[in-house]
């Protein structure tokens, strides 16, 4: 690190702790709406943190840091081949958000332990590192902290960046604070990126990112009880379950998007979806969104009922479904259909024919397709989709998706895709299945790589 890459990153700390007490005040707002925020603040500080995991002899504490709930499913398919290749492991798992955190409660097993990862300052980064030890650091995506990085090379942890991803927007804005970002990225002891385009532009901020490794998320297996639930439940529905649309991880404004579609295709007479493509009237459409952050879920409650829409939330229904009767609205709208829970989107896939993919018909770059893929769930893309580009070029050329230009094409396409016939729904939801299966592998070639960093020399 030169001169002024040394100056930049004092900078840095000095700004990171002047805002120190706009974070608290951040995560009090939080717990408002997600009562986790308000749990065990002082370890984001390094503080009060749970004690080091007891250690059989000779076995690693292996620290996982995973930012959110899409990075702490991925970093599960990891911690699980780890697990097999070392059985006598232990886990320091750090999360962000409160919906990580509580996700990540299901890769703990006994003796190990969870906490917040500390503010990136040097005190408490130095409290977190010296508290806990760990043998090797594995960051889930995109999470490179300028201090944590620099930290762990004093302490001499190696940092792998695993399942690492990086579009042109977030390489841009790096290269703008190269004097930060350079540091940080050429600190870390590997990075295993998803696709070569992500490499490529990892390497461009100094990363030692060689080549492709995959994506861990093709390895995630659906949540098997909840597909037998989705089985069960289309099964029951007096006169079948209705050909079913879902706005799935929508993101805001995508959802007023979508119900006014739904509005315009009800006054055109044209929203009556069927079975196969001689009755377009026999069954109307169920139209479900279900936010991508859970904070949101009231609000988006609020905004279908102001629309003019009956609105059944999944937090209504009973452990048998939903009522027989409660997707008939009063009004000459049609009801939509809330999926107001966490941790349960295998279940939403498996009772749609077909998705729209949110985050992908506004500017924010795509939610993960692959989980909808697996669960057997044709997509209709938006425009944008650059955080999983090479996944959603690959699912168009398997024929498990299409592309549209906005939400009007994306709800047309989604009726259009109901009219086929069963057996054209069902190839497309055996190509959707058959593209997820053939991209795994992932989670095997990062685990091998965690446990050969693992075997290096302290400091190398």
């Amino acid at each position: 690190m030169n001169l002024r890459e040394r100056c930049a990153l004092h900078l840095y700390a000095g700004v990171m702790g002047v805002l120190q007490p706009l974070l608290r005040v951040k995560l009090r707002r939080r717990a408002r709406v997600e009562p986790g925020y308000a749990q065990h603040v002082a370890q984001r500080f390094g503080r009060d943190l749970p004690e080091r995991p007891m250690l059989p002899q000779g076995a690693p504490l292996v620290w996982v840091h995973a930012v959110s709930l899409g990075e702490t499913r991925a970093a599960a398919v990891l911690v699980n081949a780890l697990r097999e290749a070392l059985p006598d492991m232990r886990l320091l798992l750090t999360h962000t958000t409160a919906t990580g955190r509580a996700e990540g409660e299901k890769c703990l097993q006994p003796g190990d332990v969870q906490t917040w990862l500390p503010w990136d300052t040097p005190a408490a980064v130095r409290r977190f590192l010296t508290h806990f030890r760990p043998h090797v650091g594995v960051l889930m995506e995109t999470e490179v902290w300028p201090q944590l990085v620099a930290a762990c090379g004093v302490h001499r942890i190696p940092l792998m960046l695993a399942n690492a991803r990086l579009n042109e927007v977030s390489l841009a804005k790096a290269q703008r604070w190269s004097t930060l970002s350079r540091p940080a990225y050429s600190g870390l002891a590997q990075v295993c990126a998803q696709t070569a385009a992500d490499a490529q532009r990892l390497r461009q901020l100094g990363a030692p990112a060689m080549g492709a490794w995959g994506n861990l998320k093709y390895d995630a297996t659906p949540e098997s009880s909840q597909l037998a639930q989705a089985a069960a439940w289309r099964s029951a529905a007096p006169g079948g379950w209705p050909p079913t649309v879902l706005l799935a991880s929508s993101r805001e404004g995508e959802e007023l998007q979508f119900l006014e579609e739904i509005r315009r295709l009800t006054q055109a007479g044209q929203a009556q979806g069927a079975t196969n493509g001689d009755d377009l009237g026999r069954q109307q459409i169920r139209w479900w969104v279900v936010p991508r952050h859970p904070q949101r879920f009231d609000e988006v409650a609020r905004l279908v009922q102001a629309q003019g829409f009956g609105c059944v939330r999944r937090s209504a229904w009973t452990s048998s479904g939903p009522m027989p009767d409660s997707g008939v609205s009063p009004n000459p709208l049609p009801t939509v259909w809330l999926g107001d829970s966490l941790g349960e989107m295998a279940l939403y896939y498996a009772l749609s024919d077909v998705a729209l993919l949110g985050g992908s018909y506004g500017p924010y770059g795509g939610q993960n397709l692959i989980e909808a893929a697996a669960c057997g769930c044709p997509l209709v893309l938006g425009p944008h989709t650059h955080n999983f580009a090479e996944a959603a070029d690959q699912a168009l050329a398997a024929g498990a998706a299409v592309r549209v230009a906005d939400m009007a094409q994306g709800v047309d396409a989604a009726v259009r895709w109901l009219s086929e016939t069963p057996s054209q729904r069902s190839q497309a939801a055996s190509a959707a299945v058959g593209f997820a299966q053939a991209h795994r592998g992932a989670a095997r070639r990062m685990a091998a790589e965690v446990i050969r960093l693992l075997s290096l020399p302290p400091g190398r």
